[in-house]
């Protein structure tokens, strides 16, 4: 099969993993997401969505930071087709196809070659890929032209020219047996003796077999807090009932849709925080008009202001972090929220503007 029927085939398969760390990849086999250990952070719960799943939360329920591999559970609905790993060698010269959400471009499949079947990194195998992959391909699959799971995209040499390294199935197939046999979750690997430890059994974060420091252990002990402006942001959000945890990107991004509204809301280094709603973009027809009904409700509105940029409208609220508020926050989200939707049906509606095309995510 070519590299785009087997994206048409597979695609709902294929699973977007989001945390306040960063996005990567993932994807379903046997009713378990499979993805690296690294891109689900050390967390017990992570934020997904795929072709047929809006943002959803899903439990980390194996991590297995030897073989950096992670599996989550979800109630998803079946894929119509499956994907399963392969059960051929994998040999050099062999066509693949890797996919992914690199940089959060959605459903990205990149095709190459195995540049190298084994090559070996410390004590483990790696399969060696000419095939283009990039932050966010971390945790897909990497499948050969039968539409069969070779391995995990999991890492590149930085500042080459398409170095790639994807986990082989052989073991994913061991690490899905182990896990499967003990028939319950919350299970973590030790990196040291290779045991399969129980988390409750954890004591004090150290393997209960070997003694060793479990890391990833204490980091889903611990989870995710935010802190500083991050925390007002968030404490805010949660005052107006929305879920921080499905609307965070990263430790200091979030997104809201509300209506035909989306509202970005940004915390920068230089401590400035805006809240943007990018409503509809300005038409050919009633420019004027629509001017002079933004310039009229700009000198009504409080904390926020209207803007224009590329041709496209934007509703806003800016703020230094060390004046925001629980109080005032709170009214200027709500209020962003409220009439960024409010605003964007009546431009469109009234004055003909042009009604934003959207991704979803």
């Amino acid at each position: 099969m070519n590299t785009q029927a087997i994206l048409e085939i597979y695609i709902e398969n294929i699973i977007q993993i989001m945390t306040p760390y960063g996005s990567g990849s993932g994807f379903v086999i046997d009713g378990l997401i499979i993805t690296n250990s690294h891109v689900v952070g050390g967390l017990k719960e992570v934020v997904i969505s795929a072709k047929n799943l809006k943002r959803s939360i899903a439990k980390v329920v194996y991590d297995d930071p030897y073989y950096d591999l992670a599996f989550i559970k979800f109630d998803l609905e079946k894929p119509k087709v499956e994907l399963k790993l392969s059960t051929k060698n994998v040999e050099n010269g062999d066509t693949t196809i890797a996919i992914g959400h690199p940089y959060g471009l959605n459903y990205t499949a990149t095709e190459g070659i195995v540049s190298r079947a084994s090559r070996l990194q410390g004590e483990l195998e790696y399969i060696q890929i000419d095939a283009a992959i990039n932050p966010g391909n971390s945790g897909g699959p990497l499948l050969n032209t039968d539409g069969d799971v070779i391995g995990v995209n999991t890492f590149i040499i930085q500042n080459s020219n398409n170095l790639g390294f994807a986990l082989p199935y052989f073991y994913v197939q061991e690490a899905m047996e182990m896990f499967n046999k003990l028939g319950r979750d919350n299970i973590i690997k030790c990196n040291s003796c290779k045991n399969l430890i129980k988390e409750e059994e954890i004591k004090n974060d150290y393997c209960p077999i070997c003694g060793i420091k479990l890391e990833i252990a204490k980091l889903r002990r611990k989870g995710y807090r935010a802190t500083g402006a991050s925390k007002m942001v968030e404490d805010i959000l949660s005052s107006l009932d929305i879920n921080v945890t499905l609307s965070r990107r990263s430790q200091a991004s979030w997104r809201i849709d509300n209506g035909s509204a989306r509202v970005d809301i940004n915390y920068y280094e230089n401590g400035i925080i805006i809240g943007d709603s990018k409503l509809c973009g300005i038409p050919q027809e009633n420019v004027d008009t629509i001017y002079d009904y933004l310039l009229k409700e700009n000198n009504k509105l409080s904390y926020l202001q209207f803007s224009i940029n590329e041709n496209s409208i934007y509703l806003s609220y800016l703020i230094v972090d060390s004046s925001l508020t629980l109080k005032e926050g709170k009214i200027a989200f709500e209020s962003l929220l409220k009439y960024s939707d409010k605003y964007d049906d009546i431009l469109i509606n009234k004055f003909g503007a042009i009604k934003q095309q959207r991704e979803e995510d």
